[in-house]
């Protein structure tokens, strides 16, 4: 059985990494940290170690004994291009990712400088999609180094979605996703904020997918924007049949 995700615009997690560290203003609340938490000390539980980061080479085959082909989020408990990841590591799994090419595997990190350095080496099958995420105008550099990689679905996570992205540039980017923070402490998110994005993707061919406005819960807001909900994604080269059964 697949770990299936309760996450709108994917279908199973993959976590042969678990844990991370904060890196900028959109950890501040992470919920991965919150969760995994709640168990250090706990014998003989997963997250036993807290947060701190793990590998789990025991995991890295599982999604070559999932038959149904699904859209998998890799690494939602942790960033696979953390420092301290071994680069051996990082090409064990994208070596799974290859070979289990009946699926779609969503890569996502905050750690776009490794991503670019690491990138050349590593191979980028049609259904290996990466994306980096931008919460402020601060980080739009992530962007650049996510054009420097030669994958043929490349987007951004703009969640949570913390300022005005107006100055990113989504020149080669295929797919955009927005979303507010949710949880105690919760930022607010600005409509507009998300109505540019919408209308840049729009006007620019990009996928757009607005995930949700957050507050105390992730649907306490629910998802409409402008009377409607967004739920495009991009389109990969072949087609993924079954992926949300």
């Amino acid at each position: 059985m697949a770990d299936k995700s309760d996450i709108e615009w994917t279908d199973a997690t993959w976590n042969p990494v678990t844990g991370c560290t904060q890196v900028s203003p959109g950890c501040d609340h992470c919920y991965a940290l919150t969760f995994a938490e709640r168990f250090r000390g706990v014998p003989g539980h997963p997250y036993e170690q807290g947060f701190d980061l793990k590998l789990w080479p025991q995991r890295l085959e599982l999604p070559l004994r999932w038959k149904r082909p699904r859209r998998i989020f890799v690494n939602s408990m942790s960033d696979l291009f953390h420092r301290d990841v071994p680069d051996d590591y990082v090409a064990a799994v994208f070596d799974v990712m290859v070979r289990a090419d009946h699926h779609i595997f969503q890569v996502l990190t905050k750690r776009s400088s490794r991503l670019a350095k690491l990138g050349p080496s590593l191979p980028w099958p049609s259904n290996v999609w990466v994306g980096v995420s931008i919460e402020t105008e601060r980080y739009r550099w992530r962007a650049d180094h996510l054009r420097q990689v030669p994958a043929a679905v490349r987007f951004i996570s703009a969640e949570p979605l913390l300022g005005t992205l107006a100055r990113v540039d989504l020149s080669g980017v295929d797919w955009v996703i927005t979303g507010g923070e949710s949880g105690n402490g919760h930022r607010p998110i600005d409509p507009d904020w998300v109505r540019d994005l919408r209308d840049r993707c729009q006007q620019q061919g990009v996928a757009f997918f607005h995930k949700q406005w957050g507050g105390r819960t992730p649907k306490a807001n629910g998802r409409e924007l402008d009377g409607r909900t967004w739920d495009e994604f991009p389109q990969p080269s072949r087609e993924l049949i079954g992926a949300s059964t």
